[in-house]
């Protein structure tokens, strides 16, 4: 395989392989009620885009973008955005709960900086311009651990590929795993895009804007230990 096919952007129909379980779950009165109230305002439904998307166009004004790929319940997503108030942040999530909820803390929080997509972040990210993001999220995906279900993570090359490619020039795609043969993989397939510098040289320390999650204490606790990966595109 040559760099130019190696690093080219995966057609359409590589989105067929899912890299997420589609959730529902219960929902609390107020989540259902925010979900209800705000989804309209702040809202995008990937499955209906039709044709190029305009990163913008759920802000109203334009400003460096984050996306925040599988952002849970929202708890980092706020608290990285409250305290970036200059950057706008594109948080993309399947579990309706956690969409929810972290509409309720934007809501709770008042921040105009966050806006919130359901479906598939990969179709998303096909339709953006290239360039157009500041910096690419994606922390603790599912690591898909059996060995015939590693197609479906999130990081490999096809997908760092597209997500690298709609980066602007020094823009930031920062991973986290708590899962050890995860990071390995994530580690050697960031390092093998010519286009991307390791930031660090290898794993990160915990940068100050990654919040400390739940999920994180949880992993944590159990022993597992955190690998953060940061690579800028040049």
């Amino acid at each position: 395989m040559t760099a130019t096919d190696q690093n080219s952007v995966p057609p359409a129909h590589a989105a067929h392989v899912r890299t997420f379980h589609p959730r529902r779950g219960r929902m609390t009165d107020r989540q259902r009620a925010a979900l209800a109230r705000l989804w309209p305002a702040y809202g995008l439904e990937i499955a209906d885009l039709d044709g190029p998307y305009d990163p913008t166009a759920l802000f109203g004004r334009r400003a460096p973008l984050v996306l925040e790929i599988g952002s849970g319940m929202g708890d980092a997503t706020v608290a990285m955005a409250a305290a970036d108030p200059d950057r706008h942040y594109l948080a993309v999530e399947v579990h309706t709960p956690g969409i929810a909820n972290l509409l309720d803390l934007v809501d709770r929080h008042a921040l105009t900086n966050v806006r919130v997509a359901n479906g598939d972040a990969l179709d998303l990210v096909r339709a953006m311009p290239e360039g157009s993001l500041d910096a690419v999220h994606v922390f603790f995906p599912d690591p898909w651990p059996k060995a015939r279900h590693h197609k479906r993570r999130i990081i490999q090359p096809a997908h760092v590929a597209l997500l690298r490619s709609r980066l602007a020039p020094g823009g930031t795609l920062h991973c986290a795993t708590d899962w050890a043969e995860y990071a390995v993989s994530m580690r050697e397939t960031l390092t093998a895009d010519p286009e991307l510098a390791d930031v660090y040289g290898g794993y990160a320390p915990r940068p100050p804007h990654r919040p400390l999650t739940k999920f994180e204490r949880r992993a944590l606790t159990a022993g597992r230990e955190i690998f953060d990966l940061i690579h800028r595109r040049r």
